[in-house]
């Protein structure tokens, strides 16, 4: 009986959240522009990127970066060089008259230790950037040519202070090599890409309904004075990840009118999924380190109440082994988990052109319960590497 009370009290919640998800996100309005900015109107922008030993991506992201749509006289791109051992630099450098620019995290460090070197690079390249709005991106980004013309259109337009903006995976990801090892990572690919989709769907369900703060630092836009107004990093420099969704976080209680989330298929940048299952889940842990930071409690609920339930459903699935009621239970249990699942993914699926995934939504699921866990958990005790650096 105590298994059946347990099951519904965390089956139930969950089902009402993600159904609520599914609704706002369906209520976000497609973002298009309704009148023609004159280019006297149009504000300077500055793009930010963080860099550490990506020579191998960040030719590929500046590339699309210059082949805006947007005037070459109204933005500029700062990059700040993360004590690269690479090409990284010369790559940069390579680029320069093209309004590009690359400054060097060591001159500004002083021997001095710290736990967060993206804030610490973002920080620095605010204090030369010339822009009234601030843009970042990843370093292995790909941005679309009307990604800064779109976001722009949207600022005047709605005059937010805070814009979070979609990323995806590449579409059809495949695995590198032959063979075995082709398979396996393209399944970690597509599992990826399954799992970060989700999140996106309720990032923008989340941020359309003012429900909680989320983003991520691959693609959002903030106003440069706004950043200063909050304090910036302060009080949360010491924590490793966070420069997306605890900075949203502050910004939102100064202004939770005012941030925005812009669904439109011309915003939609992307970035790499994760070669190997140790650095998915570095990546997984570094994200989930920063759960206990939250000042919003409605993420913290709704973090454990995920947790929870995952717990739960393995633990109905160990005791099946034992009890012919535990087996009926889970399969319950992970039966409406998938379907309610299901139905909230495929319209965010058929935002992003990924339809094709959810064909391995349900052979995805056992993992992404024991990921959930393990990331979960070590991300409270344990550490990390991000970018070839142990972090706490």
């Amino acid at each position: 009986m105590i298994f059946i009370l347990i099951t519904i009290l965390l089956l139930l919640p969950y089902l009402i959240l993600i159904l609520y998800y599914r609704k706002s996100w369906l209520a976000i309005p497609d973002f298009i522009p309704v009148k023609k900015i004159t280019e006297n109107e149009l504000p300077y922008v500055s793009i930010i990127i963080a860099a550490r030993n990506e020579e191998l991506n960040i030719g590929n992201c500046l590339r699309t970066i210059i082949n805006q749509s947007y005037p070459k006289n109204k933005f500029e791109v700062i990059v700040t060089d993360d004590h690269s051992t690479d090409k990284t630099v010369t790559i940069i450098n390579s680029y320069q008259e093209e309004n590009i620019s690359v400054i060097h995290l060591s001159d500004f460090l002083d021997n001095e230790k710290i736990n967060s070197y993206k804030k610490k690079s973002i920080e620095t390249a605010l204090q030369f950037a010339k822009g009234e709005l601030i843009v970042t991106t990843d370093a292995d980004c790909v941005v679309p040519p009307k990604w800064i013309e779109t976001l722009v259109a949207l600022y005047k337009e709605k005059n937010p202070v805070f814009v979070a903006l979609p990323v995806v995976f590449p579409p059809s990801p495949l695995g590198e090599g032959t063979g075995v090892r082709r398979f396996s990572v393209s399944l970690l690919k597509i599992f990826q890409s399954l799992d970060f989709m989700t999140l996106q769907g309720i990032t923008g369900a989340s941020v359309y309904k003012k429900f909680n703060s989320m983003c991520n630092g691959a693609n959002l836009a903030y106003e440069k004075k706004v950043f200063y107004e909050v304090g910036g990093f302060k009080g949360i420099d010491e924590i490793a990840s966070g420069d997306d969704m605890l900075l949203m976080g502050k910004i939102q209680k100064v202004y939770p009118d005012k941030v925005m989330f812009l669904k439109s298929p011309d915003v939609i940048v992307e970035t790499q999924a994760a070669s190997t299952l140790k650095d998915f889940l570095n990546q997984r842990i570094r994200w989930a380190s920063k759960a206990d930071k939250y000042t919003d409690s409605k993420i913290t609920a709704v973090l454990m109440l995920v947790y929870l339930f995952n717990a739960w459903i393995l633990i109905l699935g160990i005791s099946s082994f034992f009890s012919h009621k535990s087996f009926s239970l889970f399969l319950i249990a992970i039966g409406i988990k998938i379907s309610v699942e299901l139905f909230f993914l495929y319209p965010v699926a058929k935002f992003f052109g990924e339809k094709k995934l959810l064909w391995w939504f349900v052979p995805a699921q056992l993992f992404h319960i024991f990921y959930t866990l393990v990331a979960g958990w070590l991300g409270k005790f344990g550490t990390y590497r991000w970018k070839g650096r142990k972090v706490k």
